[in-house]
């Protein structure tokens, strides 16, 4: 494991790049496995969890290639293989591969996956879908075996019981070399979902209704990748950026985003009073004094995403007033609320609600980073505090955010990473 050494007192000034989508990549590098021919993603973040499912890539003879953001993969001589447990179990993104195996092989063996500790994330919807399209689902311990029988998927009408990511991306990528249509309603909007039905429609899939409730599929016979599929731009990663040059920063440009994917949480931060000059690829924030405290609610998307509650919790603190955040998705995702407290923020939850108040007095601390978003608010956090922070497991926010050390750099921000028994960067 890595730790952060973070000096307080460093204000952002700047420009920012944002990279790839880290909720697109991780399940389109599981729907390469459904190609015939090798495969070209651009954009890809410099994360953790890329190389770690290139090693379950490799565990499947299929070749990877990551190079400045360009990532190639073959899956042409593809086997049948057991994969990483290890692997599997500290990525939750690697269900991704029973939809995409399912889809290539007809069967499927994943271990459950790990991740990220912020709540229950069952994959009963999942199954359902997978059930549907005519698979035979069996749970042994920690692990989940698929099967079809010779005449493979059928087309099935699935209604979700609720709206699932991870459940409308699983199904589509199993239904969409099936036999015949695949109707999917209460699906998810997210546009990672939008982006993987480009990059399969691309590759010769049919689908349509992506982004809407309601995605209809038929299913093809074969996909072949004809061009490289760029990754929409992360807007988490954008989100983190805008919340820590609001709070702290001295005038920063953040490029390379979609403002549609930004809208409610660009909608909070000016009902919060934050200034902020938007174009048509880039947001610039010049800074604030005067902010007012709002409440955030979550809700799946076109709502305030779940991955942005903690990291806007640093801009809440320097708020004249009491803000309140409310996770309808995740009401367990609280991992940020003991460490911000050790750096002296004033941070409480109850029943599933957090209260944040104005915070003036944060100081250096030892604090542990226990999930990706919990530990980028305590690193923007710790920025603003006095004296020195030390973030153990930091290796929470490097398996999430692309090159996050470089761009601090280049926001005038110096962060070491050093290993954590050595102390060797």
């Amino acid at each position: 494991m890595k730790k952060m050494i973070v000096r307080g007192g460093q204000r952002l000034s700047g420009e920012v790049t944002i990279g790839g989508a880290k909720n697109s990549t991780v399940a389109l590098i599981p729907a390469t496995v459904l190609a015939e021919t090798p495969v070209k993603l651009d954009s890809v973040p410099d994360i953790l969890d890329v190389h770690n499912l290139m090693l379950i890539l490799k565990s499947m003879n299929v070749k990877s290639q990551f190079n400045h953001g360009e990532l190639l993969i073959d899956p042409t001589a593809i086997v049948q293989a057991p994969l990483p447990g290890d692997v599997i179990r500290s990525l939750r993104a690697s269900y991704y591969f029973m939809g995409a195996l399912l889809g290539r092989f007809g069967q499927a063996t994943v271990s459950f996956p790990g991740g990220d500790n912020i709540g229950p994330r069952p994959i009963d919807q999942h199954i359902k879908g997978f059930r549907a399209l005519g698979a035979t689902v069996v749970e042994q311990g920690d692990t989940v075996r698929i099967t079809t029988g010779p005449e493979g998927l059928h087309g099935a009408h699935i209604f979700f019981d609720l709206v699932s990511v991870g459940a409308t991306i699983n199904v589509l990528l199993a239904a969409v070399k099936a036999h015949g249509t695949t109707i999917i309603e209460n699906a998810a909007k997210e546009p990672e979902i939008i982006d993987l039905a480009t990059f399969l429609n691309n590759m010769g899939a049919r689908i349509r209704g992506a982004g809407t409730g309601v995605i209809r599929i038929e299913g093809v016979a074969h996909l072949r990748a004809q061009n490289t599929h760029t990754i929409i731009p992360d807007r988490i990663e954008a989100g983190t950026y805008l919340a820590f040059a609001a709070a702290n920063g001295d005038g920063v440009l953040v490029r390379n985003v979609i403002k549609e994917h930004l809208d409610p949480f660009i909608a909070k931060l000016t009902e919060m009073g934050v200034n902020l000059e938007i174009d048509d690829d880039k947001i610039y924030v010049p800074g604030n004094d005067h902010l007012r405290p709002i409440t955030v609610t979550t809700a799946p998307f076109p709502g305030f995403a779940t991955d942005l509650q903690q990291p806007i919790t640093p801009l809440l603190m320097c708020a004249q007033g009491t803000s309140t955040v409310i996770d309808t998705l995740y009401p367990k995702r609280i991992q940020h609320v003991k460490p911000m407290q050790m750096l002296g923020g004033k941070i409480t939850t109850h029943d599933g609600i957090i209260r944040i108040d104005h915070s003036a007095e944060l100081h250096g601390a030892t604090i542990t980073a226990n999930d990706i978003r919990a530990g980028v608010a305590l690193l923007g956090l710790a920025l603003m505090a006095d004296g020195t922070t030390v973030i153990e497991h930091a290796d929470n926010i490097l398996r999430g955010y692309d090159r996050i050390i470089t761009k601090f750099r280049g926001l005038h921000v110096h962060i070491d990473v050093v290993n954590d028994t050595t102390g060797e960067e």
